[in-house]
């Protein structure tokens, strides 16, 4: 009885995370990529304090597949040029900081990798063209005070 309840609550969660996909910006998209990844993390977190290796396991590899696949793919090097570079960098260090989590069983590992992550995404969303947007447009003109 409850596995089919379960079942639809994914598929309407699913639903709802493929609607917000198509319906985000591309700096939206970024800033779910970050929380995918966070997310990840903390679950991995959890199962690694619950010995539980098999979901620790699966949540790391989604962590490092988020951060190799979606951010470090999402990189113009040719345009970013030493922005791009470093950030490339620093998605390769945090993928292998989540990656020697798992071998070691480190949880301050994890840690780690959360909260550059965590720094990083908060730092995207304050550059939000759309909050920038809003802000240019609430400012009054010199020229009218």
């Amino acid at each position: 009885m409850f596995g089919n309840l379960r079942s639809g609550a994914n598929a309407y969660a699913k639903v709802g995370l493929e609607t917000g996909v198509i319906a985000a910006s591309p700096h939206e998209l970024i800033v779910m990529l970050y929380d995918g990844a966070i997310t990840a993390l903390s679950i991995a977190r959890r199962a690694m304090d619950n010995s539980n290796i098999e979901e620790k396991s699966k949540s790391i590899s989604k962590a490092v597949n988020i951060v190799n696949e979606g951010l470090r793919s999402c990189l113009n090097k040719k345009q970013g040029g030493e922005l791009a570079a470093n950030l490339d960098d620093l998605y390769q260090y945090i993928s292998n900081r989540i990656m020697q989590a798992n071998i070691r069983n480190d949880r301050s590992l994890l840690d780690e990798a959360s909260n550059l992550l965590i720094g990083l995404r908060d730092a995207w969303k304050m550059i939000d063209p759309k909050t920038q947007q809003v802000n240019r447009s609430s400012q009054v003109p010199a020229s009218q005070l």
